[in-house]
């Protein structure tokens, strides 16, 4: 069945079947109709909601019922927009929606942590799901009204199961702008060595490391993206100048340098590209990243629209005395 609003989708295929309609108005009923009014007052707070809805869906409905074929969140969202009555139409306008979403996404502000091991000469790096997916230090977008060091606190617990509220220092971090997000990043100490690390949220991350602070540094002037050990770095790189410095002036006088070796992986997801379920992975809901005050936003055009309550209702109702 052909699908408007960003291309099309077949409702089988040899990797699995597309959510049937009974699943799609559970979802958007659960996600999108019972919430709050004030979440639905713009098309990026809506496309926050699906991206919870999707979560949801990937993390327990395509897991119970390995028929049902994974989607990408466009994907997904495309099915939404066209199953979803009070979605269905604004699906019209679907790939500008789709674009300001992603646009003013990536400019919500991101808070996480930088982990140092005692000897100040490890830092504890994430991996992302996919196969393809570069490593980072643990961090996350900032929810509505929350505050950096929360969000960090709730980023690391989410991503190693490691709590570190008790550990942050409010004057201890490294803020770089990446993209036009600003990105902060506390840097944490005392994390005790037989700490057991593991994420609490499903698919997001395959791998849990300790690396040597300076294998990470780029290579040469033209592979700011690798380290000298071949590691994707983008995400890594902009905060070890910061770092170093941190740690120069940080660090114990008396300080000599460790001959032991790294402690390397110390989680790591089994099949992570083929999507099987990870070793050891407890289960937290996952916290949405809700759209943040900022001075200017995109999607103007659509930012006034509202739902039409009363028109959904009767439509809802008058199926029902169908049926």
């Amino acid at each position: 069945m052909a699908m408007a609003g960003g291309g099309g989708l077949n409702r089988s295929s040899s990797r699995g079947q597309l959510p049937p309609q009974e699943l799609l108005d559970d979802l958007c009923s659960r996600f999108v109709l019972n919430v709050p009014k004030e979440d639905l007052e713009s098309f990026e707070r809506i496309l926050f909601l699906l991206e919870q809805a999707h979560w949801f869906y990937e993390d327990n409905s395509v897991e119970h019922n390995p028929s049902l074929k994974s989607l990408s969140f466009k994907d997904f969202t495309t099915l939404m927009f066209n199953s979803c009555a009070a979605l269905r139409p604004y699906r019209a306008h679907l790939d500008d929606i789709y674009k300001d979403f992603t646009h003013y996404k990536f400019r919500v502000p991101v808070c996480g942590a930088i982990i140092l091991d005692d000897t100040y000469e490890k830092c504890l790096l994430v991996k992302g799901w996919k196969s393809s997916a570069s490593w980072s230090f643990p961090r996350g977008k900032r929810s509505k009204d929350e505050e950096d060091h929360t969000c960090a606190v709730r980023e690391v617990l989410e991503e190693t199961g490691c709590d570190v509220s008790k550990l942050l220092k409010l004057e201890d971090y490294i803020e770089v702008s990446m993209w036009q997000q600003r990105v902060r990043l506390y840097i944490i100490t005392g994390v005790k060595g037989d700490t057991v690390f593991a994420p609490q949220t499903k698919k997001e991350i395959s791998e849990i490391s300790w690396h040597n602070i300076d294998e990470l540094l780029p290579a040469g002037d033209d592979a700011i993206s690798r380290g000298v050990n071949g590691m994707k770095l983008y995400m890594v790189a902009p905060f070890l100048q910061g770092l170093k410095a941190w740690i120069a002036t940080h660090r114990h006088p008396q300080y000599q340098k460790s001959d032991t070796s790294a402690r390397g992986t110390v989680w790591k997801a089994k099949n992570s590209s083929t999507g099987a379920a990870p070793v050891e992975n407890p289960v937290i809901t996952r916290t949405g990243s809700d759209p943040q005050t900022l001075d200017s936003r995109p999607g103007k055009s659509f930012r006034n629209f509202r739902f039409d309550t009363a028109s959904i209702l009767q439509s809802m109702e008058a199926s029902f005395l169908r049926t």
